[in-house]
C-alpha cells in the first residue's frame, strides 16, 4: 500500500500539486483557528520619532493603532446613521454591523473579515434604495477598512487571499442579481490598500532581516579579531618560548662534558632532559605552522623587549606625536614575555594615538614595583582632524587579550579632559624576576 501511495503522489501533475498548496494555504490563512481571541498589542515606542517623545506621552502612543481603528469604526456608523434607512432599529443595524466588523479586527482579526462579508448582503438590502450593490455605502468603506487591518495584523498571503474571497463574493452577487453598481469601488480600493500594506510588510521583514545579519556579522567579526590577535600574540611568544627551549636542549647537552666521570645516572637524566626539550621544540613547531597564515613570515630580529623602549619613542615623535616617557622604580630584567607583551602594549596605545587624536601629547608611564610591572598611556584630546580609520578595531583587543594571558589587569577609558587614557598592570612572581 505504501508503494501505491508513493507512485500516486508522485504521478500527480505539478498544476494539482499547485492548486493543493494553494488550497492549503488558504485553509491556513482564512479557516484554521479562524475565531482565535488574537488581541492587538500596542504599538512599539523605539523608533527613531518616538523614542523622543516624552515618557507621560510615549505611554499613551503605545496605543495610537487601536485609536485609529475605533476612528474608523466610529465614523462608519456615524456614515451609516446619516445614509440609513430613516431611524430606530434597521438604522442601528444599518450602521451598527458595520461598525462592529471594523472594532472585531482588534480582537478577531480572521473573524472581522469573514463578519464584514456575512454582513455585506443585509446591509445592501436595507440600502437598496439607490445605494448600489453589492456593497451597501458603509459595508463597502468597512470591507476596505477590515481587510487592510486583518492583513496588516497577518501576512501578505492571507491579504491576497482575502481578496480573491472579496472578488469572489462580488462575482456571485453580481451574476445573482444582474448587474453591479459599485464592485469595482471595492475592489481596486481593497486591492491598493493590501498593496501597500505588503510593500510594508515586506520592508519590515527585509529591515528584520538585515538587522539580524547585522548582528551576525559584528559577533563574527568581533570573534575573528579575537582570534587574529590570539594568533599574532601565539607567533611572538613562539619566539621566546623556542628560545628558552633551545638554551635548555644545549645546556642538558653539553652539562655531562662540565663534569669529570659523571655517573651514568646523571648522564640519562640529562639526555632525558635534552630529548624532552628537543620534542617540546618540534611540537611548538607544529602549533605555529597551525596558526601561521599563508603570508607569515618569520621575523629577522629578535621580539622587542622594554630595552627598546626609546627607539618606539623616537620613532614615534618623528611620526608628529609629542611623547613624554617616564620610568619609575627599580629597573630589572623582567620575563621575556611579560617584556614583549608590555612593549606591543605601549606601541599600539601610541599607535591609536597617532589614528584617533591627531595633535594631542602624549605621556608613558612605566614603574617597576613590588609584584609586577605598571604601564600607563594617557594623551590629550584631539587637536586636528579626526578621519576615519581603515583598521578593524585590533588594538584594544590585542591590549586586553595580551594582560588576559599574563593574568594582568586593564582599564581603557576616556578621562575628564577628552583625552584617553590606558592603565596596565602585569603581575611578576619574585621568582620569575629572577630567572
Amino acid at each position: 500500500m505504501k508503494g501505491v501511495t508513493d507512485t500516486r503522489e508522485t504521478s500527480r501533475s505539478p498544476e494539482f500539486r499547485l492548486a493543493q498548496g494553494a488550497l492549503g494555504g488558504l485553509r491556513q490563512d482564512l479557516f484554521h483557528n479562524a475565531f482565535d481571541y488574537r488581541p492587538l498589542p500596542p504599538m512599539a515606542v523605539d523608533g527613531p520619532l518616538t523614542r523622543r517623545l516624552p515618557e507621560r506621552i510615549r505611554s499613551k502612543v503605545r496605543w495610537t493603532p487601536h485609536a485609529i481603528v475605533g476612528a474608523c469604526a466610529l465614523f462608519v456608523f456615524a456614515m451609516g446613521m446619516d445614509l440609513g434607512p430613516g431611524s430606530g432599529v434597521f438604522a442601528l443595524v444599518f450602521a451598527g454591523m458595520p461598525a462592529a466588523a471594523v472594532l472585531l479586527t482588534l480582537v478577531r482579526p480572521v473573524l472581522a473579515f469573514w463578519a464584514a462579508l456575512a454582513f455585506t448582503p443585509f446591509v445592501s438590502f436595507l440600502a437598496e434604495y439607490g445605494y448600489g450593490w453589492p456593497w451597501g455605502p458603509t459595508s463597502g468603506i468597512a470591507q476596505v477598512v477590515v481587510m487592510t487591518v486583518v492583513a496588516a495584523r497577518t501576512r501578505p498571503r492571507t491579504g491576497a487571499w482575502m481578496w480573491v474571497v472579496t472578488l469572489a463574493y462580488a462575482f456571485f452577487a453580481t451574476t445573482l442579481r444582474g448587474g453591479s453598481d459599485n464592485a469595482l469601488s471595492v475592489l481596486f480600493p481593497s486591492a491598493l490598500a493590501l498593496l501597500f500594506v505588503t510593500v510594508l510588510q515586506v520592508r519590515r521583514e527585509a529591515e528584520k532581516t538585515v538587522t539580524a545579519q547585522q548582528t551576525v556579522t559584528a559577533v563574527e567579526r568581533s570573534k575573528r579579531t579575537l582570534l587574529e590577535e590570539r594568533t599574532t600574540i601565539a607567533r611572538e611568544l613562539h619566539d621566546v618560548v623556542a628560545h628558552h627551549m633551545s638554551v635548555v636542549a644545549i645546556q642538558a647537552e653539553a652539562a655531562p662534558y662540565r663534569v669529570e666521570n659523571p655517573p651514568p645516572e646523571l648522564e640519562q637524566a640529562f639526555v632525558t632532559i635534552r630529548e624532552n626539550a628537543v620534542a617540546a621544540l618540534t611540537e611548538l613547531r607544529r602549533v605555529l605552522g597551525v596558526v601561521r597564515a599563508e603570508d607569515y613570515e618569520a621575523p629577522d630580529a629578535p621580539q622587542p623587549t622594554l630595552a627598546e623602549l626609546d627607539g618606539l619613542v623616537g620613532n614615534v615623535r618623528e611620526a608628529g606625536l609629542d611623547v613624554e616617557k617616564t620610568v619609575t622604580g627599580a629597573v630589572r630584567e623582567l620575563p621575556q614575555g611579560v617584556e614583549l607583551s608590555a612593549y606591543r602594549i605601549i606601541q599600539e596605545a601610541l599607535s591609536n594615538v597617532l589614528r584617533h587624536a591627531p595633535g594631542a601629547a602624549a605621556k608613558v608611564e612605566v614603574s617597576y614595583v613590588l609584584g609586577g610591572l605598571g604601564l600607563r598611556i594617557v594623551n590629550g584630546p584631539a587637536r586636528g582632524l579626526v578621519k576615519p580609520s581603515p583598521g578593524a578595531g585590533h588594538g584594544l583587543t590585542g591590549m586586553r587579550e595580551r594582560v588576559t594571558m599574563l593574568n594582568g589587569e586593564m582599564t581603557a577609558e576616556p578621562d575628564e579632559d577628552g583625552g584617553f587614557e590606558v592603565a596596565v598592570f602585569l603581575p611578576v612572581s619574585r621568582e620569575e624576576s629572577d630567572q
